[in-house]
């Protein structure tokens, strides 16, 4: 049978595959890459990576001492991915939409939200913990995938609306594994919606590692048959990170379309504070991984270049503790919680079954000597 398909289109294909091996712009000894596609960000906003991935890692080491206290339910860690959640937003216009998983409480906090908002899910209480509108982040997805639709939802819908926005989708290596990703994927492409999804590969969906995910030479490498760019990044780089994701956003922006970016990093910790992984994985694994810090990459290049040295450090170190100390403070207040809160903000125009449960809620903590008030809209 005769080949149907045009030089053009094959060629079109061909410009969708990612480039061999991971995008770097320093390697792992702090030193500069030359011949890269990507330019290197400007020294200024390297230096601001740097702070903000050290407040960012004393603020997940805060919240996994918080979980240990019984201050929160759960916390997912981001140990080891701070240049992929700090890298990434950073990249990020003001007018763009941030659609973050379980695992991005360090992203939300580089975004500019309260960090005892950012912490208010996994603490059990209310059913966000902040205003999605108001720092333009949509609430936090535990299911995996699923919040990628909704991403595509609302990049197609600010298409058709002419509005000038990107949408950051982010993911998890065990999320591309779900039909809700391959549905997003190719709802983008078809639709050229302006979303960039990125892809945290952090080589382990809980216990299951990435060879038994699948067969795909790269995670990247998925993009090409939806019909969008791949690209694989090094995802403890927060220069090149930072580098590729503003410019696929920026690529969006303008009507390319969707993208796919898989940034290769690694999970320190656990899955959360409920999981052993030393069930499943080697500490000689870990060992190599913890070599490869994204904060001493960088803090070795910064330093080389004259824009760190160790006053410098000291302070953004001593900054990182104070607000871990005002963390503690505040998430040491126990929240005053209402129980017929429970009813506020479900539906806009309150069913008959909510107000009827809000009801008995209220007869049963009159008959507890409680308060039976509720909120006006389960009335």
């Amino acid at each position: 049978m005769a080949d149907m398909t045009s030089t053009d289109e094959r060629a079109a294909a061909h410009d969708l595959l990612p480039p061999p091996g991971p995008i770097r712009l320093i390697d792992a000894d702090g030193v500069r890459l030359d011949g890269t596609a990507h330019p290197l960000p400007p020294l200024d906003v390297l230096v601001r990576l740097h702070r903000r991935m050290v407040t960012g890692r004393r603020f997940d080491r805060q919240s996994a001492a918080l979980t240990r206290q019984g201050r929160l339910a759960v916390y997912p860690s981001s140990l080891g991915q701070e240049a992929c959640q700090v890298g990434a937003v950073l990249a990020m216009d003001e007018a763009d939409w941030l659609f973050p998983t379980y695992r991005d409480c360090v992203a939300l906090v580089a975004r500019g939200l309260d960090p005892v908002e950012a912490l208010t899910l996994l603490r059990g209480d209310w059913h966000c913990g902040y205003d999605p509108y108001l720092h333009r982040v949509a609430p936090q997805c535990t299911p995996l995938a699923t919040a990628a639709l909704h991403a595509v939802g609302l990049a197609d819908a600010a298409r058709r609306r002419g509005d000038e926005l990107a949408v950051l989708a982010f993911l998890g290596d065990g999320a591309t594994s779900e039909g809700d990703a391959h549905e997003a994927l190719n709802f983008a492409a078809v639709y050229r919606a302006p979303v960039v999804f990125f892809v945290q590969n952090n080589q382990w969906a809980i216990s299951v590692p990435l060879s038994r995910q699948t067969k795909a030479p790269t995670l990247a490498h998925k993009a090409v048959g939806y019909g969008m760019p791949g690209v694989q990044v090094d995802g403890n780089d927060a220069a090149a990170v930072h580098a590729v994701v503003a410019h696929a956003l920026h690529a969006a922006r303008a009507g390319a379309g969707p993208a796919l970016v898989e940034a290769v990093t690694y999970r320190m910790d656990p899955h959360t504070n409920a999981d052993d992984a030393g069930r499943y994985r080697d500490e000689a694994e870990v060992a190599e991984w913890r070599r490869r810090d994204p904060i001493a990459r960088l803090e070795r290049y910064l330093r080389t270049a004259g824009a760190l040295d160790d006053a410098a450090l000291h302070a953004v170190e001593e900054a990182a503790e104070r607000e871990a100390a005002e963390l503690r403070a505040r998430m040491a207040q126990e929240p005053r919680v209402e129980p017929a809160d429970l009813f506020a903000h479900v539906l806009a125009r309150p069913s008959a079954q909510l107000r009827g449960q809000a009801a008995l809620l209220a007869e049963e903590l009159a008959a507890e000597g409680g308060a039976p008030a509720g909120p006006q809209e389960a009335r």
